[in-house]
């Protein structure tokens, strides 16, 4: 399934956060949002997967936009992972997975417990079933997260720095299960190496705009990163999968 964003424009008090975003993720492919803490990131995922409606502009699935369609439609083909996902009753990983299932209640139990515990396994929390949400880590919760969005089935999936409070492992690992999914992927994330190598095209938002779409190699130049992000890098690449990798400083102070 395509997902299109189609020149949203977001404001909020009068304030102009998003502005004129054009973005497109193919089908099945994995796309990274990336850019300096407020430039505009969650805002826009939240237009995407209905949280804000757009001021101006439209995002739309395979042509329809998300915000006049069906919820419960929408649901079945686009899930969500916020950045900020908060539990004020302390279900069990099971019931919080389970969750995931129910823009499709009109699936048999069996089934629905069969597609959960798929979903646990490949995220490695099937262990923790009977657990409380609120008694887990913060990469235990992440990863339960992850597995309620699979255990949606959805074909588009939109992820607000899903590798947060995960140890190295769990990231690399819950992104190459992403990367492998099949899914349509969109996905802010901060570290810049993991975008660069699991991502097929990259694209930085400063201050609300796109200032550079590509493969993560034409994107992740020295001078835009020294523009956006405000540090200088090198360039590497991996020894293993040849992917552009960055080793970062500060600029040095200017003396007068």
């Amino acid at each position: 399934m395509r997902l299109d964003i189609d020149r949203v424009t977001i404001e909020a008090a009068g304030i102009r956060l998003v502005e004129d975003v054009r973005l497109a993720v193919d089908s099945g492919a994995f796309v990274g949002l990336v850019g300096p803490n407020g430039s505009g990131k969650s805002t826009l995922l939240r237009s995407v997967y209905r949280a804000l409606r757009p001021a101006g502009g439209a995002v739309r699935l395979d042509g329809d936009d998300v915000h006049t369609m069906d919820p419960r439609a929408a649901a079945r083909v686009l899930a969500a992972l916020p950045q900020e996902s908060s539990a004020e009753f302390d279900f069990t990983v099971a019931e919080v997975v389970a969750m995931g299932r129910l823009p499709h209640r009109n699936r048999t139990a069996a089934s629905d417990r069969a597609v959960c515990a798929r979903a646990m396994e490949r995220t490695g929390v099937a262990h923790l079933a009977d657990r409380g949400f609120l008694s887990l880590s913060g990469g235990e919760k992440q990863r339960v997260l992850i597995a309620r969005a699979l255990a949606q089935q959805p074909r588009v999936l939109v992820l607000d720095e899903p590798t947060n409070h995960l140890d190295i492992a769990h990231q690399l690992d819950v992104l190459r299960l992403v990367r492998d999914s099949g899914l349509s992927v969109l996905a802010a994330l901060h570290d810049l190496n993991l975008a660069a190598a699991h991502c097929d095209v990259l694209h930085v938002i400063d201050g609300g705009r796109i200032v550079a779409s590509g493969p993560p190699h034409d994107v992740l130049r020295p001078d835009l990163l020294a523009d956006v992000f405000g540090v200088r890098a090198h360039r590497v690449r991996h020894p293993v999968t040849g992917a552009v990798q960055l080793l970062f400083d500060l600029h040095p102070p200017t003396t007068t």
